[in-house]
């Protein structure tokens, strides 16, 4: 039987005991989990499952895991177990438990060990055989497992429940060959493979006649896209087509591996009218010793002069960046280093972590001699200089007109808030009915963290 057999499979044991079950899925962490999650929640509807946000009327919980950072599997840990109560309630709930964290053995042994109330346990490779998983516990009820490595994600064809309709994620490729010394990611979601690039733009033709304004493309490392391909697409190339694609709507993409980034890269950036002018470029850390010890393959040279080459074509280029503060003996001075790079660099934003030790990676087995108490001191450190660094680089989009997709409500009343190309925060003044829609504004005051204008169109 394939996926669609035992999708009906399901769907049809459902109807013929006139039950239609409620289905609470939460995905944790980056995109692609969430990505990961619409198809999950696609597949549930396909399976004849209403969709509920109130877990505590759900007769189906499937929480979709994050193991980037041990405090995010804690969480994940602390969450199955208030699920205990639900179960005792409602002894017919099924509990399932998929993504990131089950795709290590010992997660699965402590699931096994110390929640035996959870009922199916998946990996990111078995995505597709969640129906007939589902098939399975349901005939036999009991615990039923996935956690098999495949050199492949079959995901075409999946119905997606999007929780936005104006704004959609698409991946393009999935897993990645870097094996950065702290990364799990490697581990978890397998080697690079990319999608087809026509399967990938009638995705996002579809979006597009829907209504979509906002496409961002997922990967590990989108630079390596097509690499695999029996017909090597580069992810210029890629972007190219998108950008030719008939509609109103912008693109954005991550993550960007500094390694792999090309001037060819940047020039189709600032070629496209409907490429976002802004780059997330995880630098990680300002010292090339640390990076070496990363396994980043590039130093401090190679990125500066990625940054110099993209300021060099457009000088109002944004740039946000990734930092982890603390990696195994740090010592102040290459800390120094990496402060003395965001200073030059000029982020915009920076999302910066103090180094989490992941079990499984080559990073977990150093011996770390600088204290806890430096780490976040310098992590404070940090924050304070990106905030010196933020307030005067927003000054310079004072006076300027910038295309704004507003996504929600501001904290102050009457105003509305949304993300410029350069993706920064926008607050004007306005209904909630322009909620999904593309504005300009002309900005009239700027702050560490967002800019406010005024909408002319």
């Amino acid at each position: 039987m394939d996926f669609h057999d035992y999708i009906n499979k399901v769907r049809e044991r459902f109807q013929r005991s006139d039950f239609a079950p409620l289905a609470y899925v939460h995905s944790y962490g980056c995109q692609q989990n969430v990505s990961d999650g619409e198809k999950i929640l696609g597949m549930l509807a396909d399976m004849g499952c209403g969709i509920t946000d109130d877990r505590s009327s759900a007769d189906i919980i499937i929480l979709n895991t994050c193991a980037v950072r041990e405090n995010a599997e804690e969480k994940v840990f602390g969450n199955i177990g208030e699920l205990k109560r639900l179960k005792e309630q409602n002894p017919d709930l099924i509990i399932g438990v998929c993504g990131c964290m089950p795709q290590q053995k010992h997660i699965v042994e402590r699931i096994r060990r110390s929640y035996k109330y959870v009922d199916i346990v998946f990996g990111t490779f078995a995505i597709a055989d969640f129906p007939k998983l589902l098939s399975e516990h349901l005939e036999s009820r009991k615990f039923t497992e996935d956690t098999e490595e495949r050199n492949s994600v079959p995901t075409e064809g999946m119905r997606v429940i999007r929780s936005c309709f104006y704004k959609a994620s698409v991946p393009i490729m999935y897993g990645c060959n870097n094996f950065c010394t702290y990364c799990i990611v490697p581990y978890v979601r397998g080697r690079e493979h990319s999608r087809l690039p026509e399967d990938i733009l009638n995705e996002i033709n579809g979006l597009v006649s829907d209504g979509c304004k906002e496409i961002m493309l997922l990967g590990q490392n989108v630079n390596s896209y097509g690499k695999n391909l029996d017909e090597p697409v580069s992810f210029s190339e890629l972007l190219r087509r998108i950008n030719a694609l008939d509609g109103d709507f912008r693109i954005r993409f991550m993550t960007s591996h500094p390694k792999d980034v090309t001037f060819e890269l940047i020039d189709t950036i600032a070629q496209c009218d409907k490429i976002c002018k802004h780059l997330h470029l995880p630098l990680q850390s300002g010292s090339d010793r640390i990076l070496t010890a990363m396994n980043r393959h590039y130093d401090l040279q190679k990125y500066m002069d990625t940054v110099n080459y993209a300021r060099e074509k457009m000088p109002q280029f944004s740039l946000s960046t990734d930092i982890i503060v603390g990696f195994p003996n740090e010592t102040y001075d290459d800390f120094l280093m990496t402060l003395d790079t965001v200073k030059k660099v000029g982020y915009d934003n920076i999302f910066s972590f103090i180094y989490s030790k992941r079990k499984g990676t080559k990073a977990a087995e150093m011996e770390d001699n600088t204290s806890d108490e430096d780490k976040s001191k310098w992590f404070r450190e940090l924050l304070e200089v990106q905030r010196n660094v933020a307030e005067e680089n927003y000054k310079r989009f004072e006076g300027r007109v910038m295309t704004v997709l507003f996504d929600g409500e501001s904290r102050r009343s009457g105003y509305i808030s949304g993300k410029s190309d350069e993706f920064i925060i926008v607050e004007a003044k306005g209904s909630t009915e322009l909620i999904g829609q593309m504005k300009k504004v002309k900005i009239t005051s700027t702050r560490y963290w967002a800019v406010e204008g005024e909408i002319i169109d």
